[in-house]
């Protein structure tokens, strides 16, 4: 049986979309919508969809199974609102919403009418990150030290300028809640498998966990150092000290102010080991206790050719997005559980907060 799906939001991230549900059996998309009657009507053309000017009308009218948002970050809450009116599960791209706030209110109208609601994170279905997760949840680092992210890219102003980048309402944040929440989800569920919630090693990643967010505290410096007060309403520069619920201790770095950009990072170290990677390259792959399939590891993800996001964010490759929807429809047709439910889609947005509060008020920020 082929799963129905309309989109929400023709823009750039949607045809990331469109492009990973063609390349996945028994899927199609059946229609798009947005305000834009010449976008909508080339993306029409282009997937061999329909265009509607209007989400609910869309939902109205189509027989839909699943609805992908790609609405701007802050407009995520509506069309998944619409969708549970109409008993349509959602898949929503990253963040779920800009505040918790909105997120809990996509949650409880999910659950009131009986639906899935599910997240993206893409960069959990990277191959290395993914052999991260597992050595952290083997424990082969025994017991983290440290665990931290970097986002060291670059954003022109024309990026920003008159676009919903960038502002408050729409966007939600700058760095942090756009570019580099994505470092924030992958560390703090790597973190999290290595038993930094508190709970031990070996956290399932089915999405079934209890919800709990294995940062506790943070304290955070956040400005605007290369872009115009009128090019951009938020943050483009923010700096973070994490300390987890078991007490490892990690950073935080988002920025899209640090010309020309360079390749992001994710970084775990404990006293059994360090590994780090490098975009999608494993630069550092080394423990206590060597494995004899340790040398076959750092060979396949010795090396990477790509950019990654850094200066261009059309650059992305869209293999992961199409293996994270895989994995949503999936969870959906076996009618198991699904790593990236809205609970966990929900705790990196719930550390920026904290990051956003924290560099308000200039102390220290507990995630209760």
């Amino acid at each position: 049986m082929t799963d129905r799906i309309a989109i929400a939001g023709i823009g750039a991230v949607a045809r990331m979309h469109a492009e990973s549900i063609a390349d996945i059996e028994d899927a199609t998309v059946v229609a798009g919508s947005c305000r834009t009657e010449s976008r909508g009507r080339e993306f029409a053309g282009e997937y061999d969809c329909a265009w509607y000017d209007d989400t609910e009308t869309m939902l109205d009218e189509e027989d839909v199974d699943v609805l992908t948002v790609c609405t701007p970050s802050g407009a995520h809450l509506e069309p998944t609102l619409a969708a549970a009116e109409r008993g349509v599960d959602v898949l929503c791209e990253k963040p779920l919403e800009i505040t918790t706030d909105r997120i809990d209110e996509m949650v409880d109208a999910a659950e009131a009418a009986g639906i899935r609601l599910g997240g993206i994170f893409n960069q959990r279905y990277n191959p290395v990150v993914r052999q991260l997760h597992e050595a952290a949840g083997e424990g082969r680092f025994d017991g983290l030290s440290v665990a931290s992210a970097y986002v060291p890219w670059w954003r022109d102003d024309d990026y920003y300028d008159g676009a919903w980048q960038g502002t408050r309402d729409l966007d939600g944040g700058g760095a942090l809640m756009n570019q580099s929440i994505h470092g924030i989800d992958a560390i703090q569920w790597l973190a999290s498998a290595a038993g930094a919630g508190g709970d031990g090693v070996g956290e399932e990643d089915d999405g079934s966990g209890d919800g709990v967010n294995p940062v506790e505290e943070v304290f955070a410096y956040t400005d605007r150092r290369a872009h115009d007060d009128d090019i951009m309403e938020v943050e483009d520069t923010a700096v973070a000290v994490l300390r987890y619920r078991d007490g490892t201790l990690g950073q935080i770095l988002g920025a899209t102010s640090m010309y020309p950009g360079s390749l992001k990072r994710l970084q775990l170290a404990g006293r059994g080991g360090t590994a780090e990677i490098l975009e999608d390259e494993l630069v550092t792959w080394q423990f206590r206790e060597e494995r004899d399939d340790d040398p076959a590891i750092r060979e396949e993800f010795g090396e990477t050719d790509s950019g990654g996001g850094a200066a261009d964010p059309m650059s992305i490759d869209y293999e992961n997005h199409r293996r994270n929807i895989a994995d949503f429809l999936d969870a959906r047709a076996d009618d198991e559980p699904y790593m990236l439910d809205a609970s966990e889609a929900r705790k990196a947005v719930e550390i920026i907060e904290a990051i956003y509060e924290s560099a308000e008020r200039g102390e220290p920020v507990r995630i209760e």
